[in-house]
């Protein structure tokens, strides 16, 4: 039976990387030998991102992943050993870039004792030592629930915990098959039990065939984990391997989920077609930590 493929909406047109800014970055993230999820998992932004030359989303401990997710185009095998200088080659980057916030993502590491936490952790304080001014973002996996992995990278004080909930939990099994939705829900309530005044985040696609009334669960699920920042956006099918696109939701209807999802009590929301768990985070930060010192009472 022939898939019914989807015509990509004009919403979803973006531009080619170009530019000057764009092939500085390219340039120090080579010369420091960091990948980098911008590029490994094809993200529609990255030449608005990089080309503002203000915003890497970093991937450590490889660009192999020991998973295979329907959605996601980064490589999946058995993983390289674990670099070990990486930590100060991602703070010497970080340095050089001169963020005011950065965001580090990684592949699973299903293979390692801790799932990769311990790696994590020295990433943090190597940049924390380097660039002590840098807020930092993490977007971690679920390291297959391993004993005290969350806990370690959690007690390592990043400034925002992001972790990826990506769709409803009856897609899982065809999605996302060696994750678990109620896993990934725990990880957040633990992360915001342990840390209460941490910030927490996760993010949703749409479009692998979900629906609105799913959509608007998960969204009380994760408040009721006591996530405080929300992502949505468009899933587009990478390669013909991948799950196949069920809709395209317009621009109107993701206004109509950043509504929804204010109306439920998150501080922050970012929903539109193009948007990933990283898109105009260093912005949406710095205006979320203005919010907080004009008006304490609303965390």
């Amino acid at each position: 039976m022939a898939e019914n493929i989807l015509p990509k909406p004009p919403w979803l047109k973006v531009k080619a990387p170009a530019g000057v800014d764009f092939a500085k970055v390219s340039s120090i993230v080579r010369k420091h030998g960091l990948n980098t999820v911008c590029e490994d998992a094809a993200c529609p932004n990255i030449g608005e991102c990089w080309a503002d030359y203000g915003h890497v989303t970093f991937m450590i401990m490889g660009d192999i992943c020991t998973r295979a997710c329907r959605f996601c185009n980064v490589k999946t095998g058995r993983p390289n050993i674990l670099d070990k200088d990486e930590p100060i080659k991602l703070a010497n980057a970080v340095k050089e870039l001169n963020f005011d916030h950065v965001v580090i993502t990684s592949v699973d590491r299903d293979d390692l004792i801790d799932g990769g936490a311990s790696h994590f952790v020295e990433c943090i304080a190597r940049i924390k030592e380097k660039s002590p001014q840098v807020t930092i973002e993490i977007l971690t996996p679920d390291f297959l629930a391993k004993r005290g992995s969350v806990e370690i990278v959690s007690d390592a004080k990043p400034d925002v915990f992001n972790h990826n909930i990506e769709t409803v939990p009856r897609l899982y099994q065809k999605i996302r098959p060696k994750s678990g939705y109620f896993n990934s829900l725990r990880l957040l309530s633990i992360v915001k039990a342990r840390h209460p005044k941490m910030f927490t985040k996760s993010g949703l696609m749409v479009g692998l065939g979900e629906t609105d009334e799913e959509v608007y669960q998960v969204m009380d699920d994760l408040r009721q984990a006591g996530v405080d920042f929300l992502t949505m956006g468009q899933y587009l099918r990478p390669t013909l391997k991948h799950a196949v696109v069920d809709r395209y939701v317009t621009p109107e209807q993701f206004k109509e989920y950043e509504r929804k999802a204010r109306l439920k009590g998150f501080l922050m929301v970012s929903a539109s077609p193009l948007t990933r768990s990283s898109y105009h985070a260093p912005a949406d930060f710095k205006k979320l930590k203005q919010r907080l010192e004009e008006n304490e009472s609303i965390i």
